[in-house]
């Protein structure tokens, strides 16, 4: 006689199960731990502030205006900068992963780009483009160019060859074996080094504004610690922080919506 229990389903793969209280768990965890630590003596007010002055520094900014007086700059060479730079590292990667003769051609010259530190070609931007913001879109366009390309090349790579052969196999047009197979194929890839690209977007940022910006994240972090303030300092390190998150959030989000055909 048969059993008559139910077999469980095995096929799901290695799906990520999101679980949503884990990660502010561990931030209320670490900042208890930190919070504890300074106030019991265990930590040195002079190595590390609290969390909670910090987050009074935080209020304190929000109340005077001076966060969105700092911020907003930010954000906009941040937008402008990393713009630039992935749409042409993207465009220029589906260049390389499609044509032969591109490929021949512009792979030496990003490998010869990428190994480079984009922030010691800070003084030479400021040469060329002036202290101004020119120079500050500049680095943070080439320093999210290049792992772009890298990844968006990579990412057409990596398609499965089975799917195009097979596309043609259907008579599809190259166009349309491009737009279908390709590109959707590629498209986790792309994303995936989106996150690496506008991290270090991010860092770039804070390394351009430091030297000749009035305003803005880095500025401000600058000045905290040439006057040896732990709380502000430490305010502009949340900030950025949290401008990570927010960005690792929103590509998660075109993650979503973009790739439900891996579900």
């Amino acid at each position: 006689m048969p059993d008559p229990r139910p077999v469980p389903f095995r096929g799901g793969g290695f799906s990520p199960v999101r679980i949503r209280w884990a990660g502010p768990a561990v931030f209320a965890l670490l900042l208890a731990l930190v919070e504890w630590g300074t106030r019991s003596g265990w930590i040195s007010n002079l190595t590390l502030p609290r969390p909670s002055d910090v987050a009074a520094t935080l209020a304190d900014l929000a109340r005077s205006g001076m966060l969105w007086t700092h911020l907003a700059p930010s954000l906009t060479r941040l937008a402008v900068g990393s713009a630039m730079g992935v749409i042409a590292g993207i465009g220029i990667g589906i260049a390389i992963g499609l044509f032969s003769l591109i490929r021949a051609g512009l792979v030496p010259l990003v490998a010869a780009l990428f190994p480079i530190p984009k922030i010691a070609l800070l003084p030479l931007f400021v040469i060329w483009f002036g202290i101004d913001e020119g120079s500050k879109y500049a680095l943070i366009a080439l320093g999210t160019f290049t792992p772009t390309v890298v990844a968006t090349y990579g990412a057409v790579d990596n398609v499965d060859r089975t799917l195009i052969r097979m596309g043609q196999s259907f008579g599809l047009r190259w166009s349309s074996i491009v737009a279908k197979i390709v590109l959707p194929g590629a498209l986790p890839g792309i994303l995936s080094g989106l996150r690496v690209s506008l991290a270090i977007g991010i860092i770039l940022l804070v390394a351009a504004e430091m030297l000749g910006a009035e305003h803005g994240i880095g500025a401000y972090i600058l000045e905290a610690g040439s006057l040896y303030d732990l709380e502000r300092l430490f305010a502009g390190v949340v900030i950025l922080s949290c401008l990570g998150v927010a960005t690792s959030w929103g590509i998660g989000v075109l993650e979503r919506r973009l790739l439900r055909w891996r579900s």
